[in-house]
């Protein structure tokens, strides 16, 4: 793409490189914003989300937003749920080599039923299918 080239419609997101291994991005619609920093072990300051990191991050709350629909849709809350993720690099090349989702469900004695629904949200959210079969994503779920 021609570094000039516009888009049909307006962006979704905006970004501008600050220096210093920084970057911050602007979603248009809402005006938020998010700052990245290269990590440390990549030469840069660490003080904010990596671009991996929020690969990762990416990942995990679209699960948790694919849950909540699934949930809705099927009369069942997960509000209060809570994740945590680790990132693992691979290297040569650099790149995200596995995303670990840890899954900490509030305690509303989901049956087999609502949990086979959530399981099945979180592994076909829009993010999971997008990322490369290469990329091992490994999810566990904690009732």
């Amino acid at each position: 793409m021609n570094a000039n080239a516009k888009f049909d419609t307006m962006a979704t997101i905006s970004t501008v490189y600050n220096g210093g291994l920084r970057t911050e991005a602007t979603h248009v619609q809402s005006g938020n914003t998010i700052i990245t920093d290269a990590p440390v072990d990549n030469q840069g300051r660490g003080e904010a989300f990596s671009p991996t990191d929020l690969l990762a991050c990416a990942l995990g709350s679209c699960m948790l937003t694919i849950i909540g629909i699934a949930a809705n849709a099927h009369g069942f809350n997960i509000d209060g749920t809570r994740i945590e993720l680790l990132k693992v690099m691979g290297a040569n090349p650099r790149r995200v080599a596995e995303v670990h989702v840890a899954f900490y469900m509030p305690s509303n004695n989901y049956d087999e039923h609502a949990r086979k629904i959530i399981e099945k949200a979180a592994n076909t959210c829009p993010v999971a299918l997008s990322l490369h079969p290469d990329l091992k994503q490994v999810i566990t779920f904690s009732w």
